[in-house]
């Protein structure tokens, strides 16, 4: 058990009334177990929190007046990472997928894994199927794609990544999550904290389902997968956007952090950015 204290600071100008939606709060799971946490807002203002969708992704709602906000959330996780025996870790058959996974085969809104099935079955369709298939993608996923920040924005899709062949993590996710779902692999996005990532930032990476079960994915290999702390989790980008914002406002500051407060953990180290990670 790793001991991971993540948090951010966001501070905006409000120009006229305006309704915050934030997703920023570390989600409630079997894998972290969330010890300690807090939301500061200044100047103070009614927070209402509420769980959305069925995955337990955790909103916060603001209504924030003209004028300066800044909001201040951090939180002590314990996270129960544990490293993966990839080799005998299967894919799942389509017609034994339990229902509520079918909908992550499906193309989204930044996801066309329909556009792509002949290419993937041509790049992966004589791999083995299983976590090495995966892991094949994400493999392929960060040698083809430059990591560049500013690159791509809120249209950006998975097949204009792949035209101009760079991005940043969200990016990568949606190629990534993309390429599996056509292969017949379900997919989903998770936004979250990330130890050790540079610059820090939220990050975005993704779970696969193989074998009855999720598992944890980062293609960009920015951070150790062990060290990935979940936020919110969804179909791609659009549904766990860390701020959604109706109003008239200037983003000034993105501050965001994650530590390791307990250092050692082989899974946690810099350099351990490959190794599976089960989480469900």
């Amino acid at each position: 058990m790793s001991c991971i204290e993540v948090g951010c600071r966001l501070n905006y100008s409000v120009r006229s009334p305006a309704i915050f939606l934030l997703n920023v709060s570390v989600a409630r799971n079997i894998h972290q177990t969330v010890s300690s946490e807090a939301l500061e807002v200044h100047p103070f203002q009614q927070v209402e929190e509420c769980e959305v969708g069925s995955l337990g992704n955790r909103i916060v709602r603001i209504n924030a007046p003209p004028g300066e906000l800044t909001i201040h959330y951090h939180a002590s996780v314990q996270l129960q990472a544990a490293a993966v025996d990839s080799t005998n870790v299967c894919e799942t058959d389509y017609e034994l997928l339990p229902p509520d996974m079918l909908s992550y085969l499906n193309p989204s809104r930044y996801c066309e894994s329909d556009k792509l099935y002949r290419f993937a079955f041509e790049e992966f369709g004589q791999l083995i199927p299983g976590y090495s298939r995966v892991t094949a993608i994400c493999n392929w996923t960060f040698e083809q794609l430059s990591y560049t920040p500013g690159s791509t924005g809120p249209t950006t899709t998975a097949c204009d990544v792949l035209l101009q062949r760079t991005g940043v993590c969200r990016d990568y996710a949606h190629v990534a999550i993309s390429l599996c779902r056509a292969m017949g692999i379900p997919a989903r996005y998770v936004s979250g904290y990330a130890v050790n990532l540079q610059p820090p930032d939220f990050h975005g990476f993704f779970e696969a389902y193989l074998d009855g079960r999720w598992f944890l994915f980062d293609a960009t290999r920015l951070a150790p997968v062990g060290g990935l702390v979940r936020i919110g989790t969804g179909r791609d980008a659009a549904d766990v956007a860390f701020a959604t914002i109706r109003g008239d406002t200037q983003c000034n500051e993105v501050d965001v952090w994650a530590h390791d407060l307990n250092p050692g953990d082989d899974l946690l180290s810099p350099d351990n950015v490959q190794t599976g990670v089960s989480s469900a």
